[in-house]
């Protein structure tokens, strides 16, 4: 016998003799890292047609914002609001890049919805050639598509002529979509077969998109509910709630009050839409700009500011006035949004049972807004999200 064995031996043999039992061999545990939870998203790309004939369409898509902003704020992921980005394309146009395939990013992904509606009230219509598979593949490649399987991330193509020109083909877009989990959902303007007819129908490399058409001449929606005047009333009041910060948080409180009047002009119904979407503070955040929304992510928002930059009436202010006023602002704002929220429901009910009433006098017209409502709806309970 080897002679290095025999004191190994001699020691498990004493364990044995004396009774011992063998020896415990204790195995150390090792902690993986804990991942961190991601919060819930929807992410969804307009691309709309602007080439000619298409004003209908844009018309539409102004008031339809909101519509898309309020549906997506109802929904909730496991007892969460997912964030909401939301991106806009142009395609058609033929004073855009032929190179990019007449094709242009008006904003990436971005939950600035001020910024979004100014760029939607600046599209207009020009003569073009409408490249679909193009349009698709720049945004699925340009865009910050989050890589979480279970977010909803979604494109809305709108527009008319072959859904099949351009040098990019509609299945190798679509085979980028899969790739990135992206459902991509085609909106014909005009009639359903002629739909079909130009391909806006070829929905089978795309997985489970849906295809659809509007009568893209129809006038926006406006259906007038008696809760309109006092929404508008509390929206002012909102309004008045902002306090603004930074270079550019002028020009940012400006803009709200535009994009309010803006959208009531287009009419009532997409002007108390906005209201309703300002009242959700999940959708509806400013933190870039508003003193009261900042302080909400970043308790010592009032230290790192430059008071140089806030309204006159707070230059002189202290850090403890400060801290005081937006305290008192936020409490405002948050009773403000909640009586907003509550003559909301009651608007929604009035609007739903009018909306019943035309569908059975026939007098019920598919429009840029319905259609995405109920792609929107039926698409978000595939990832664990239930709109309320």
């Amino acid at each position: 016998m080897n002679l290095l064995f025999k004191p190994a031996i001699a020691f498990f043999s004493s364990y044995l003799i004396l009774g011992f039992s063998s020896p415990v061999i204790h195995k150390v545990e090792t902690q993986s890292p804990k991942k961190m939870k991601s919060s819930p998203k929807i992410q969804a790309a307009i691309l709309l047609d602007v080439s000619n004939s298409m004003d209908g369409l844009i018309e539409q898509a102004k008031a339809q914002l909101w519509t898309m902003v309020n549906v997506m704020g109802k929904a909730k992921c496991n007892g969460e609001t997912p964030k909401i980005e939301i991106a806009l394309y142009e395609y058609g146009r033929d004073n855009n890049d032929l190179q990019k395939g007449y094709v242009k990013q008006i904003t990436p992904f971005t939950s600035d919805l001020d910024n979004l509606s100014q760029k939607l009230f600046q599209l207009t219509t020009n003569g073009g050639q409408e490249y679909c598979g193009y349009v698709i593949h720049t945004s699925l490649n340009e865009l910050n598509w989050d890589s979480t399987s279970s977010n909803y991330k979604v494109i809305f193509i709108s527009g008319n002529e072959d859904f099949l020109q351009g040098n990019i083909s509609y299945t190798m877009a679509c085979s980028e979509a899969k790739n990135k989990g992206v459902i991509v959902n085609t909106i014909y303007c005009g009639d359903r077969l002629q739909g079909i007819k130009e391909h806006w129908n070829l929905l089978g490399e795309c997985g489970n998109g849906s295809f659809t058409n509007i009568n893209s001449d129809a006038k926006p929606e406006d259906i007038p509910t008696p809760y309109d005047s006092t929404l508008i009333t509390l929206n002012n009041k909102l309004n008045g709630t902002y306090i603004y910060y930074g270079a550019a948080g002028r020009g940012k409180k400006e803009l709200q009050g535009s994009m309010d009047e803006a959208n009531l002009s287009v009419n009532k119904y997409a002007g108390v839409n906005r209201a309703v979407s300002k009242a959700s503070p999940q959708t509806y955040n400013n933190s870039s700009w508003d003193l009261i929304d900042a302080k909400e992510e970043d308790k010592n928002i009032l230290d790192k500011i430059d008071l140089k930059t806030l309204p006159d009436s707070l230059k002189t202010k202290n850090k403890q006035q400060l801290e005081m006023i937006v305290n008192q602002k936020s409490t405002e704002r948050s009773g403000i949004q909640k009586e907003i929220q509550d003559i909301s429901k009651k608007r929604e009910a009035f609007i739903n049972a009018e909306k019943i009433k035309k569908t059975k006098a026939g007098n019920n017209s598919q429009t840029l807004e319905s259609e995405v409502e109920k792609i929107i709806r039926e698409q978000a309970t595939r990832f664990n999200m239930k709109i309320e």
